[in-house]
């Protein structure tokens, strides 16, 4: 009888979050009617012969310690998430920067674009040019993480530290998974809706452990979906998605040169494509990342892995106490 109670109880949580999340106003695709945790503003620049505009928050500390850290969202989210984060790092002296990336969030969303992991680390290296910064520790989470690892490739004598917090990226889907059309992916998209992503989440995010606080994420997602102008989203997703399937990260992990910290939630099963895996042993073997983040750390010179067990892909949302202390004394 209480375990039914229980489960009476989470039912009602959850129905009463969906009502929440489906009374609050639609979103515009640039998110102009949705407030951030901090000031947001806008860097402006051209690339691929478009006028875009890239949105940053960049949070200083009342007491700097002469350090930047930089936060990569990832591919469900945006800068906005990264809040508690940001005041505890500025809390420590760290002057913090949260770019939206081109294609998310409060930036531009061009759907003639080459989005490639290339051009978004060059695009943030825009934004701390134009701030004058030339030295930071790099954190990036989920799809952040492989846009953080190519940072680091690419311009290494930027980045001071590199941390890695549940990273896609750490296997090769393509080698397993069939390939999935941009033009299927956009259909797929179009349909996306509140129930649709917060399945997702709870499924792969948090082991079908429901918290209410974690609407905000599925409302910042998919409060646009009703919007006139959501096939633009839907197109833009459709193609990041296919970056993130078809350039993989993992084959130069030995090649990064600076010092580097895993922060592995184990419980996290986020696998691109999994779905459409037909045999069921292949795709059980996807998305393990109590075994993914020893892998990587093998591969990475020198790099340090802090696992956190029964922890999801999100442990800055999930578990912030455990995921805030391994994170500062990397940094300090």
């Amino acid at each position: 009888m209480k375990n039914l109670i229980k489960i009476l109880a989470l039912v009602a949580i959850l129905a009463s979050v969906k009502t929440i999340a489906q009374n609050r106003p639609v979103l515009d695709i640039m998110l102009t009617n949705y407030e951030y945790p901090y000031e947001v503003h806008f860097q402006n620049f051209k690339s691929q012969n478009q006028d875009l505009k890239m949105a940053y928050m960049d949070v200083k500390p009342e007491k700097p310690n002469g350090k930047t850290v930089v936060l990569l969202h990832g591919k469900n989210f945006n800068g906005a998430y990264w809040k508690t984060t940001i005041q505890a790092l500025t809390k420590d002296g760290f002057r913090v920067v949260a770019p939206d990336q081109i294609g998310f969030g409060k930036s531009s969303k061009p759907t003639d674009y080459q989005y490639s992991f290339q051009q978004l680390a060059q695009n943030t290296k825009a934004i701390l040019d134009g701030l004058k910064i030339d030295k930071i520790a790099l954190l990036g989470h989920s799809m952040g993480g492989m846009v953080a690892t190519r940072f680091a490739l690419m311009y290494p004598e930027m980045v001071e530290k590199l941390i890695l917090e549940n990273p896609i990226g750490l296997e090769d889907w393509k080698l397993v998974t069939p390939y999935v059309s941009i033009d299927e992916n956009y259909k797929t998209e179009l349909k996306s809706n509140y129930e649709s992503a917060k399945k997702y989440q709870l499924n792969f995010y948090y082991d079908n452990r429901w918290k209410p606080e974690y609407d905000e994420w599925v409302y910042l997602l998919t409060g646009w979906t009703k919007s006139p102008d959501y096939p633009i989203v839907a197109l833009v997703n459709a193609k990041t998605s296919d970056m993130i399937f078809t350039q993989p990260v993992v084959y130069e992990f030995q090649n990064l040169s600076v010092p580097t910290l895993l922060i592995i939630g184990t419980r996290d099963r986020t696998a691109i494509g999994k779905n459409n895996v037909k045999d069921p042993a292949v795709a059980a073997k996807m998305g393990q990342y109590q075994i993914l983040g020893k892998e990587t750390q093998k591969k990475i010179k020198g790099s340090k892995l802090v696992e956190l067990e029964n922890v999801g892909h999100l442990p800055h949302i999930e578990v912030f106490d455990q995921f805030i202390k391994p994170l500062k004394e990397f940094l300090n």
